[in-house]
């Protein structure tokens, strides 16, 4: 029978299992560029601030997003603890997105205004202070780092090529913008803001 012949021919089996793959893929994939949900933000999103924008730079360098993922499943269990459930149109201006299923430490998807600046800044500078049990590393240097030689609007202008809707009046006030902040500062702006556009959406 055919199916013993494929069976047999290791090349052959490969070549169709790539093939049944491919058409799978794309028949699951391809549909998503085209619907509404998965291509335009959520109503009330915003592209990043400048100050934003560099605390997800930061945020990203110190590979924050190894061991936090930004991603609520749609689980009961996951909505009760984080919040409403991700969805697409929070990450379409996001390059890179940080979603991801790996997390050492909670999902920080919806950790926007859950705590005030002060206890973000407690938190980073040494995790125990406010979490004994804590595994998370402590960011001290970040109190000290300035960024006054950060240049966002040049990040804006790229990522304006890509689709987020930054105007030039953003990307000229930019660096500005972040003159005489601290990285501490900036990873606390990104934080503050992760989630807060679906809090009325519950």
């Amino acid at each position: 029978m055919w199916h013993e012949t494929i069976e047999k021919n290791l090349g052959l089996l490969i070549v169709l299992i790539v093939v049944a793959i491919s058409f799978g893929g794309l028949a699951e994939i391809v549909p998503l560029f085209f619907q509404k949900q998965t291509t335009e933000p959520v109503d009330g999103l915003k592209p990043l601030a400048a100050l934003q924008l560099e605390g997800r730079d930061i945020y990203i360098r110190e590979g924050c997003h190894v061991c936090h993922s930004q991603m609520v499943r749609p689980f009961r269990a996951e909505t009760e603890r984080y919040g409403p459930y991700s969805v697409a149109g929070e990450s379409v201006w996001e390059h890179p997105f940080l979603w991801g299923s790996k997390r050492t430490g909670p999902d920080l998807a919806r950790v926007g205004e859950r705590y005030s600046d002060d206890w973000h800044r407690v938190h980073l500078n040494n995790p125990r202070d406010v979490v004994p049990e804590s595994i998370m590393p402590s960011y001290p240097w970040l109190n000290d780092a300035s960024l006054d030689k950060a240049d966002p609007g040049a990040k804006m202008a790229a990522l304006r090529k890509v689709g987020v809707p930054y105007t030039d009046e953003d990307i000229s006030g930019a660096k500005q913008l972040v003159q005489s902040k601290t990285e501490m500062d900036a990873i606390v702006a990104y934080l503050q803001q992760l989630g807060t556009v679906m809090k009325n959406k519950r």
